[in-house]
């Protein structure tokens, strides 16, 4: 159901003028939601389709996070990475950490906010859910999650297990 209701609204995005849109614009986007859907499907046949991605709770929280959490970690690392520049403190390296989430969705939500926030820039994640992050200023071998990405991975959780 999410597939198909992603795929429409993109389709309608994509043709909206700022009027009204056609009738025969809104009949091709179900059509080619549809087809979307379908192929999906094809594609992924041991995958369940559910109605969890159209649950406004989710959507909800993962605005809370963009502008609350996100948007904090995203701020301070601006700040440490601008200071770093400025001074020549850096210190290099590609460290492992273990978050053990089990969704791809909540392995996905995780590595794109590590990457977006400067400083970070996951690498690779292996099998078993380690991830591979290339830090701008190695403070440790072993980091702990709060060390590297704050809450991130706890949000990840809440978002999308």
């Amino acid at each position: 159901m999410f597939i198909f209701v992603a795929s429409l609204l993109t389709y309608l995005l994509l043709v909206w003028s700022g009027d009204a849109i056609p009738l025969g614009e809104v009949l091709i986007g179900l059509l080619l939601a549809g087809v979307v859907t379908l192929a999906f499907k094809a594609w992924h046949p041991d995958r369940q389709l559910s109605r969890r991605g159209l649950d406004p709770r989710r959507w909800v929280n993962f605005v809370v996070y963009l502008f609350g959490p996100f948007a904090a970690g995203l701020a301070k690392a601006n700040i440490d990475v601008a200071i770093r520049v400025i001074t020549g403190k850096i210190r290099p390296g590609i460290v492992k950490v273990s978050p053990g989430l089990k969704s791809d969705l909540a392995r996905t939500v995780l590595a794109n906010s590590i990457t977006l926030t400067p400083g970070t820039l996951t690498v690779d994640i292996d099998d078993a859910g380690g991830y591979y992050i290339h830090w701008l200023y190695v403070e440790d071998e072993d980091p702990s999650e709060e060390q590297l990405y704050g809450s991130f991975a706890k949000w990840a959780r809440r978002l999308a297990e």
